[in-house]
């Protein structure tokens, strides 16, 4: 006899279980085929082999990305976009979009390179998981690479400044280290607890994402990071400097800490979702 995609699911799930001791499977599939593997976890179980009290099965389903014409995305010609063309694109308008910033003016070749290849990859992979998974979206090389709003430029643009306050300040991470063991962050000003608040909730946000896996909900958390941020470096001085000289007067090393603690999260965050950091951009 011979075996059909259903059959062969079965008989994948039951080695999967029996043979290489999974204690949880995750299918990432189209959204088109939900019915099916609802249909498959309750066959295994009445075959016997699924025990949902040992062995946690998942469908994470997917919208389909769309072309700005809101139809399925494919090439002018009518057939499937290949992502090394994709990623080749997007290397082409990062540089692009570096070079019409000056970046090219300040930053080493080396340097250069590195941040072309974590904006062009950062902002195809981070526009495909900041969407609720199980809608639609609109595929947009433009909208990736915009510096504002939640998109991975953005927020990479955020994760280097925030990591090179305390190089201006002349801090090293060992001294943070040190610091933190004898210093209270204060939390005094508004900005600063709201920004505290925020990174207290990252242990919250992991099980929420391994529970349901979003992953869009780690996204929104990291851009009210960067957000959050933003408001504290606006209205808290961390680094306070002579107007005339330059010079630093005054260093508020607690405040150092909140960064280091925001920098830290943030990188969390980023290699969870796959995206690479650069230390300039």
């Amino acid at each position: 006899g011979g075996f059909t995609y259903d059959t062969s699911d079965m008989a994948t799930l039951k080695y999967r279980i029996e043979e290489t001791g999974a204690d949880w499977v995750i299918y990432v599939v189209d959204m088109g085929q939900a019915t099916h593997f609802v249909v498959l976890n309750g066959c295994a179980q009445r075959a016997g082999f699924l025990d949902p009290a040992k062995v946690r099965v998942d469908f994470v389903g997917f919208g389909v990305v769309l072309g700005e014409d809101k139809k399925r995305f494919k090439t002018r010609s009518g057939e499937t976009v290949r992502l090394t063309e994709l990623l080749d694109e997007g290397l082409k308008k990062a540089l692009d979009t570096l070079k019409a910033k000056g970046r090219h003016e300040v930053l080493t070749p080396e340097e250069l390179k590195e941040a072309q290849e974590a904006v062009a990859y950062g902002c195809i992979k981070y526009a495909d998981l900041s969407h609720n998974r199980v809608n639609d979206y609109i595929f947009s090389f433009d909208k990736m690479l915009e510096d504002k709003g939640n998109t991975a430029v953005y927020l990479l643009y955020a994760y280097t400044r925030i990591c090179s306050i305390a190089r201006t300040a002349n801090v090293t991470v060992a001294q943070l280290e040190q610091a933190a063991n004898t210093t209270a962050v204060a939390v005094s000003h508004d900005k600063e607890w709201k920004l505290a608040k925020v990174l207290l909730r990252f242990p919250e946000v992991l099980t929420k994402i391994t529970r349901d896996l979003y992953l869009h909900s780690l996204c929104e958390y990291l851009y009210e990071i960067a957000t959050s941020f933003s408001e504290f470096y606006d209205n808290c001085y961390c680094v306070e400097k002579d107007s005339a000289s330059g010079d630093i007067k005054k260093v508020h090393i607690d405040r150092l800490l909140l960064i280091e603690a925001t920098a830290r999260v943030m990188k969390q965050c980023f290699n969870i979702l796959g995206l690479k950091t650069v230390a300039r951009m």
